[in-house]
């Protein structure tokens, strides 16, 4: 009897595909069969390389923006996430200008309460600053570190964070690259 032409509801069945197959596949061995069918059956995942990149300089006005806000959407640009050639392990992110540093907005009491620290390396040497003292002195570094933080921690961030570009004041030397202004949603 020939079990294989019976099927349910009395329709036949279709013969199976492999003998066909087996007469295709070279004679391999038989770890490596299976190498056939996910080559001609799997298309493959796009890579980006270095050489194929391409960069933009993007210039950003931090007046009024939320501090957060505007750190996870140059993180996201200087990664290069908003783009559909991202690639996790190559740098292709864009240059981003940061101007009106100064004039980022927080929100709640982090003016004060919000705490910068570093270490001189020796015992006691712990120094912090408020959020509030920063922008005095150093407003670039505000959003410099802001930024720092949400990128991963390796090779390729810091790699990446050396095309931010932040300037307390509206003005910025790098009219020659054309930078498009940039609207952040905050």
């Amino acid at each position: 009897m020939a079990a294989s032409k019976v099927a349910l509801a009395g329709r036949p069945v279709a013969a199976s595909p492999l003998p066909a197959l087996r007469a295709i596949i070279p004679r391999l061995p038989r770890f490596r069969r299976g190498a056939f069918f996910m080559t001609s059956a799997t298309a493959r995942t796009y890579q980006a390389t270095a050489a194929d990149r391409e960069r933009e300089w993007c210039v950003v006005d931090a007046d009024g923006k939320t501090l957060g806000r505007l750190a996870t959407q140059i993180a996201e640009i200087l990664r290069g996430k908003h783009k559909p050639t991202f690639t996790p392990h190559v740098d292709v992110g864009d240059f981003v200008i940061v101007v009106n540093a100064e004039k980022i907005a927080v929100t709640g009491k982090k003016l004060t309460d919000k705490r910068y620290y570093r270490h001189s390396g020796y015992p006691g040497g712990i120094r912090s600053r408020t959020l509030g003292d920063m922008l005095e002195r150093r407003p670039e570094e505000v959003i410099r570190k802001a930024v720092k933080g949400m990128l991963p921690r390796n090779r390729l961030a810091r790699q990446q964070l050396t095309k931010l570009k932040v300037y307390a004041g509206a003005d910025h030397p790098h009219a020659a690259q054309k930078p498009k202004e940039l609207e952040i949603e905050t």
